[in-house]
């Protein structure tokens, strides 16, 4: 056999595809090298079978991979698209993919294929590297690469991780012939972004074209529907899965455990989670996480311990349920006994664990401790944690740290609303005007707008939005005629509104007023005019309950004998019979 032919380089790429880890890769490529039969030109492509095997092996090492690669005077396409796809897998979050690409493109000595361009938008949507995915777009034209199949999904998933809606609509029409793959990416992208809506309007047209959904597909829609707190539609989704005999493995379930979660029903979600045969790290913590949103301390601690029992190792998800469980009922004993224990676990805490210790500790009302805690972090403090510190200045009225922490955290945020709304509540709680007056000036000088309060309720598979002051919905006159009621029986019971917290320096009844157009109380005001006893009402809001309207959907609770299930920004709300399940601490 001649030393150069084919079949002799094939039996090489062979001999490379069977290694069984890269102890036997390097004893082939040493033979070849001691050999010198790598130093031919037509072994470009074994060289590039080591790459490739380097690259992308589960046993390979990215860097021997580099080392070879850098030794190749004119790699071929091959070689390029295993280093980009390679360090893709192995660098998640790397730049280095894109890096590459450009250097392919300037080395003059290969074109891209439509295999290059889908690994490089992969890495793209992995960093939100927008710019550089949308040049990767044009490339596909100028190379006569954008009516690949490989490509064009590859550009759908991009701009639907990014949440670039619009564009990834945009390629979805584009594609003629519409798979499996274009449907489930284009349905996660407005899960992303909470449109359940236009995601569900898309699995249906999906069923109609006669596609089969798969895993994938359901845990997007599942995933829509917890976002959007739709449970009638999540059911709905779940039984679909059942009929079609779908295999509900490890992801879906979890899936499914999230949504009944975030959809109010947590008795459904633990049975999901009792259901399952196997259960992985992030099965415990999604459910664990559940119960701690729910308020459930002692569902979520006891099932922490036995999940410890069960020798599944906690990773930084578990930690964050148990801590805010532990947040949301005040219980600063076991807080800290968690917090040791994270650290006895190997887990290194992150910036959101030190965020609900501080939250712990302020809620506590124990703000010193929580100002020292954070001057002791090894890392400078985010714009979440300076935050949830001015929420205790205005809890516990340490007005001498005020000053530091607002420059801190104005410093790291400018631009974000929420800081100048949390300093305007404390000036406005102390009816210091003036300064209600200079942030509002501050915000308008740097051109800051206030993201509105809404909140969606789900009622017979469709998800109204409402707005705070909004008079987009088509029954809004019955709705506004629904709150005028409300407000009478609310006054009845006693309550007087609590409309220290309006940031207008104008009379009672224009404060009032705008308590009551309030997006949570819009959404109840609807939910009582479509369902009657004992549905339950469910609503979901963007925002952290106003007190105001706290107090006043306990007395509606029991005024019409409704349950009313309140899921905001940061955990549930369950009201029956005139009390919250918060025990109105949150």
């Amino acid at each position: 056999m001649p030393l150069f032919s084919n079949a002799f380089e094939d039996h090489i790429a062979s001999l490379i595809q069977k290694c069984p880890g890269m102890k036997t890769l390097r004893q082939i490529h040493g033979r070849l090298l001691r050999n010198h039969i790598l130093s031919s030109s037509p072994f470009t492509f074994t060289l590039s079978k080591i790459i490739s095997f380097c690259a992308l092996s589960p046993n390979g090492d990215i860097h021997y991979a580099q080392r070879v690669f850098d030794d190749i005077l004119q790699p071929n396409v091959f070689s390029w698209n295993s280093m980009i796809r390679g360090f893709s897998q192995v660098q998640n979050q790397s730049s280095e993919p894109i890096a590459l690409y450009r250097k392919m493109l300037s080395s003059g000595f290969a074109n891209p294929n439509s295999f290059t361009l889908a690994f490089v938008l992969k890495a793209c949507s992995n960093i939100s590297a927008l710019s550089e995915g949308r040049q990767v777009h044009s490339h596909a034209y100028k190379y006569g690469l954008d009516s690949s199949p490989f490509v064009q999904t590859g550009l759908l998933n991009f701009y639907a991780k990014c949440e670039e809606l619009a564009s990834a609509r945009f390629v979805f029409c584009d594609i003629s012939d519409k798979n499996l793959i274009a449907w489930s990416a284009m349905i996660s992208g407005y899960a992303r972004i909470g449109m359940v809506n236009e995601a569900l309007g898309l699995f249906r047209e999906m069923q109609e074209a006669g596609l089969s959904p798969d895993e994938v597909t359901m845990v997007s829609v599942i995933s829509a529907c917890a976002k959007a707190g739709a449970l009638d539609l999540g059911r709905w989704v779940h039984s679909f899965v059942d009929r079609k005999g779908i295999r509900a493995d490890l992801v879906l379930s979890t899936a499914l455990i999230d949504m009944y979660a975030k959809c109010g029903l947590i008795e459904k979600a633990k049975k999901v989670f009792d259901d399952m045969v196997e259960r992985d790290t992030m099965a415990w913590s999604t459910m664990i996480v559940g119960f701690a949103t729910h308020g459930l301390v002692d569902d979520a601690l006891k099932l922490f311990s036995r999940m410890l029992d069960s020798k599944v190792e906690p990773n930084h998800v578990t930690f964050l349920g148990v801590l805010s469980a532990c947040a949301h009922s005040g219980i600063v004993r076991d807080g800290r006994r968690f917090w040791s224990a994270m650290h006895d676990s190997g887990v290194q805490p992150l910036m959101e664990h030190y965020g609900c210790m501080v939250d712990l500790l302020c809620r506590a009302g124990l703000f010193e401790e929580a100002y020292s805690f954070v001057r002791r972090m090894p890392f400078p403090p985010n714009a979440v944690i300076w935050r949830t510190l001015l929420a205790g200045c205005k809890k516990n009225e340490f007005q001498d740290k005020e000053a530091i922490i607002a420059e801190h955290l104005l410093r790291l945020e400018p631009l974000n609303a929420e800081n100048y709304v949390l300093l305007s509540n404390i000036y406005a709680l102390r009816s210091h005007w003036d300064k209600v007056s200079k942030m509002r000036k501050k915000m308008k000088d740097n051109g800051v707008r206030v993201i509105p309060g809404c909140s969606s309720i789900e009622i017979d598979g469709f998800v109204h939005k409402f707005i705070v002051s909004d008079d987009s919905h088509p029954e809004m006159k019955q709705i506004r005629e629904a709150l005028k009621g409300i407000s009478r029986r609310v006054r009845l019971s006693g309550h007087l509104p609590w409309t220290s917290s309006v940031l207008h320096d104008v009379d009672e009844e224009e404060k009032e007023n705008a308590l009551c157009e309030h997006s949570e109380r819009l959404a109840v005001a609807f939910g009582l005019i479509k369902t009657r006893t004992p549905t339950v009402i469910r609503v979901v809001k963007n925002l952290r309950f106003c007190a105001d309207c706290h107090e006043v959907i306990k007395i509606i609770s029991k005024e019409y004998g409704r349950e009313i299930i309140v899921r905001d920004r940061v955990r549930f709300h369950r009201f029956v019979s005139g009390t919250c399940s918060c025990n109105d601490f949150w």
